[in-house]
């Protein structure tokens, strides 16, 4: 049996979907994880009752989702992620972490912050029938309905995109379960690393400040 027979994850549907351009770079391929691997994958996708990223060591998985992880964190992943995006991702650190659900306060607009080259979603949920939660690939800033793509969170699908000053993403507002995994690849070094300490902090200073809001706001109903 070879490497690639042994493989869990579908790298060719990867390989075989275009690069779009249009307002950035970004790719979305589908069936990344087989049909008929994803009920096996996500019985063993880790157990997670609050809305955070965690880093794996953190987490008690199964042996599937753990070579979900493992192909991810591979050489050959970042070798088809560099070609496809003709970057070179060797002064980079790679982070993974693992997500399960989304809250009111996720899905603003953004650009990803400054230290980040590529970024890479995928998607664990086994159907979408909600009209919140779909990853809106932007043409500006301030409207989430000027979209070039929009991405169904649905098991096997990857998205990744190259951050640049315009690659504004969100989504509608969704409270529940979205399973996903994402990398990045960050710029190394103390000034990047500084800074993205700096970011999380506001990012959940933010977020407190918002679930108060909406706290308040519903208990003056």
């Amino acid at each position: 049996m070879t490497a690639t027979d042994s493989r869990l994850l579908n790298f060719q549907a990867v390989e075989d979907t275009p690069l779009q351009t249009d307002p950035f770079s970004f790719m979305v391929a589908e069936d990344v994880i087989p049909a008929g691997e994803l009920e096996r994958v996500n019985a063993d996708y880790p157990r997670i009752d609050i809305p955070a990223n965690f880093n794996p060591e953190d987490l008690e998985f199964g042996p599937a989702f753990a070579q979900v992880l493992r192909e991810l964190d591979s050489p050959e992943f970042e070798q088809l992620i560099e070609r496809k995006f003709g970057v070179n991702l060797g002064r980079t650190v790679k982070t993974i972490t693992v997500r399960k659900y989304s809250e009111m306060s996720d899905g603003n607009i953004h650009t990803d912050h400054w230290s980040k080259v590529i970024t890479v979603l995928l998607y664990f949920n086994p159907e979408w029938h909600q009209e919140g939660g779909k990853l809106r690939l932007l043409r500006s800033k301030s409207d989430i309905e000027d979209y070039a793509a929009e991405v169904t969170p649905i098991g096997g699908t990857l998205l990744a995109f190259k951050r640049s000053g315009n690659s504004y993403h969100g989504y509608k507002r969704f409270d529940g379960e979205r399973r996903m995994v994402q990398v990045n690849w960050v710029r190394s070094g103390p000034v990047a690393r500084q800074a993205q300490r700096l970011a999380r902090m506001g990012t959940h200073t933010g977020k407190r400040i918002l679930r108060l809001a909406q706290g308040l706001r519903g208990a003056a109903k």
